[in-house]
């Protein structure tokens, strides 16, 4: 039950937000043990002075094209599923939208089950 937000700078086409959101969840059903109805996620668009990145510290060099995915998820993943998921993750965003695997930071939070309310007010 992953929830992710996906922060980039404006100006990319529905397109491009609708490749990088399937590219996303394509990764999370192949290699982070997510059910394929489990869909969950926010695109959020800044302005330059935004979204504030160093284009070099640990992985860079980072263009404009920049992408930090949060992930919240709802129970730990191991080392392995979690390397296994940022690899599937650049190689599908590499392919869609086209984005360089120096462009993607990702970054993962684990909750426990009590701590979602998918609705009606009910603890899952």
């Amino acid at each position: 039950m992953p929830y992710a937000r996906i922060s980039l700078l404006k100006g990319k086409s529905p397109e491009y937000l609708k490749m990088l959101s399937q590219s996303l969840h394509e990764a999370l059903v192949g290699s982070f043990e997510v059910p394929a109805n489990d869909r969950f996620q926010v695109i959020h668009q800044h302005e330059p002075e935004e979204l504030i990145f160093d284009s070099s510290y640990l992985g860079g060099p980072r263009s404009q094209d920049y992408v930090l995915i949060a992930i919240t998820a709802g129970r730990p993943r191991d080392t392995r599923t979690k390397a296994l998921f940022y690899r599937s993750l650049v190689e599908r965003l590499n392919i869609a939208p086209g984005l360089r695997p120096e462009d993607v930071m990702v970054v993962i939070t684990t909750t426990a089950e009590d701590e979602w309310s998918f609705g009606g007010g009910r603890s899952n």
